[in-house]
């Protein structure tokens, strides 16, 4: 069987879109994610007998649902080659919206504390692209800190990390405040199509609103007079955060919508000090 081959069986045999079938048999190649004009410059090559047992490996386990970035061990996010697994859940490209918003309101050598980090995807593309602020990323999960910490480590990003859950137990206020906490429904049937990835990074109440709620009650000690909350959010979920950010006397509340159109993030300015 040559590359052209193996392509089309799993694109047509395991309903592989293209991409993906050929980002995994340059995994499977031992060959960098970015040398698809390669597998264009090869196709009839033939495949050898190992890289082809991978390959069918890997693409019987992408149609069984396991996310693309579990297989191959990474994934980029905002310009950031990212290493992840099981661990934490695989960023996606909407979260790059959250990030651009969080650029936008950090002041120069302004402090920022990313809530739930994961993989580190947010606070590291935000250190990134501001390498004067004081960026520090929090998780419940150690083990999520561990894929975390060694992301910074391996990028050379200066973000530091701390286990807490949530807000309790962090001290000082800050500039910004930013997350994607879990905010799908317990119960929702998207969860099945989910089940390679952490649960208690996805699912939050019988609402999914659990995680925010608890936010944006412990964000006001935590922000500086004029500093900001931005929470990512599902689809059909904005006209909701924002009614909560205002019950809790957030000001110039509003919301920022992804690449799709669809309002993605929500936040406001603190709530005024009495």
């Amino acid at each position: 069987m040559d590359i052209r081959q193996a392509l089309a069986t799993a694109c047509a045999a395991q309903g592989l879109d293209r991409l993906d079938a050929q980002l995994l048999l340059l995994h499977a190649l031992g060959r960098p994610q970015t040398d698809r004009a390669w597998l264009l410059a090869h196709d009839t090559d033939a495949l050898e007998a190992d890289a082809h047992r991978r390959y069918a490996d890997l693409t019987g386990r992408r149609a069984a649902g396991v996310p693309l970035a579990y297989l191959t061990g990474q994934r980029e996010f905002y310009g950031l080659m990212l290493q992840v697994d099981p661990r934490v859940l695989d960023p996606r490209p909407d979260t790059e919206t959250l990030v651009d918003w969080a650029l936008e309101r950090l002041p120069p050598q302004g402090s920022v504390i990313d809530l739930g980090t994961g993989s580190g995807a947010i606070a590291l593309a935000i250190q990134s692209q501001r390498p004067d602020a004081r960026v520090i990323a929090i998780d419940a999960s150690a083990d999520a800190l561990a894929v975390a910490q060694a992301n910074a480590q391996r990028l050379r990003l200066a973000v530091r990390f701390e286990q807490h859950d949530w807000l309790s137990g962090v001290q000082g206020r800050f500039d910004l405040i930013v997350s994607n906490p879990p905010y799908i429904a317990e119960g929702d049937p998207h969860l099945d199509k989910l089940g390679h990835e952490p649960s208690m990074a996805l699912s939050s109440g019988a609402d999914g609103l659990n995680a925010i709620r608890t936010l944006i009650a412990q964000a006001p000690a935590h922000l500086q007079a004029d500093g900001w909350l931005l929470l990512e959010h599902g689809w059909d979920q904005a006209t909701t955060v924002r009614a909560l950010l205002a019950q809790a006397g957030f000001t110039q509340v509003q919301s920022r919508a992804d690449l799709a159109g669809i309002e993605r993030c929500s936040g406001g300015q603190a709530p005024p000090r009495n």
